[in-house]
């Protein structure tokens, strides 16, 4: 089989995706969220040209199932821009959900069923219909804090059945950067090896030594925590980054922002936006890194990992 990505756009060649930034949202819609939904199209518009802008080519969105994800105009936006958008099918942690949501209650057959048809039939719109030439890229499922729960145990089955059936790529959401090996061996038990795996917000533990152990699994490691200095300042992001790269996991190394917030967003009124991450992260860890590491965490790595296989 040639190899091949999936976006929003069709099939393309894993190096004509340019700059990635791995992690992004242009909709989502969450309950934990109230006040910071995405649901504007002319602002997700604007900031991708934003995003284009600072540097990047090709995006992944990362809203799964369930939390506003709108593949068509996720679809308009790419061909609007020139952005290669890779869209996400799955389902995220259990909070993300109101109570009565359809989703929980859905069991692993149709829940693999629905993710398999995102990935091959066409995305699903909130109101379910699919548009065939407009399709997901990326499986995912979300974890607790050190937890996985029953609702993410159904996911992570499904997403293996999907996987299976397809090739696709797996992205796990880890709060905090929790259960790393944890979420590994249970997606390896159904199937999904290490080396098709992400694993978004390793970085909200910034421990190079870990890293570089997952890495040795053949796992990614998704860093996306730039401009969070709540949690951890951009030079503690770095550091860890370059130190990890050092001890062998300079090929495992994603990068992305992971903005996701209306109050983050510039054309919503908010800071910093989707430029940051171009503009003000990635001139250092060229400084500090080197180009060739900045290069395998924005160009080589990232292809690799979304190729279907």
């Amino acid at each position: 089989m040639t190899p091949f990505v999936r976006t929003a756009g069709g099939d393309v060649a894993p190096e004509a995706l340019g700059h990635v930034d791995y992690h992004e949202h242009l909709f989502q819609v969450s309950p934990i969220l109230p006040g910071d939904e995405l649901d504007d199209e002319d602002a997700a518009l604007e900031e991708t040209r934003q995003f284009a802008a600072s540097g990047f080519e090709t995006m992944v969105d990362a809203t799964p199932l369930g939390l506003g994800r709108r593949p068509a105009a996720a679809r308009r936006i790419a061909a609007a821009t020139g952005v290669t958008v890779v869209l996400t099918t799955g389902l995220h942690r259990r909070e993300h959900y109101r109570d009565g949501d359809p989703l929980l209650a859905a069991g692993v057959d149709e829940l693999a069923a629905a993710f398999e048809a995102d990935l091959v039939a066409g995305a699903a719109e909130p109101g379910g219909e699919r548009h065939p030439a407009v399709r997901a890229g990326v499986l995912k499922a979300g974890l607790g804090y050190w937890r996985i729960d029953a609702h993410s145990a159904r996911t992570i089955e499904a997403v293996g059945r999907a996987h299976a059936a397809t090739g696709a790529p797996v992205m796990v959401h880890l709060e905090h950067g929790t259960a790393a090996f944890e979420a590994l061996a249970a997606l390896d038990a159904v199937g999904v090896a290490a080396d098709r795996v992400t694993l978004a917000h390793i970085d909200r533990n910034p421990d190079p030594g870990l890293h570089a152990e997952l890495a040795a699994a053949g796992a990614y490691l998704g860093y996306d925590g730039p401009a969070r200095a709540r949690e951890h300042p951009d030079a503690v992001i770095l550091d860890c980054l370059v130190r990890a790269a050092g001890a062998g996991a300079a090929d495992r190394i994603l990068l992305g922002g992971d903005v996701a917030r209306r109050t983050r967003y510039a054309a919503y009124g908010g800071i910093p936006g989707l430029r940051y991450l171009g503009e003000r992260f990635v001139p250092r860890l060229r400084r500090e890194g080197g180009d060739d590491l900045a290069d395998a965490v924005l160009r080589r790595n990232p292809a690799a990992w979304l190729t279907w296989r």
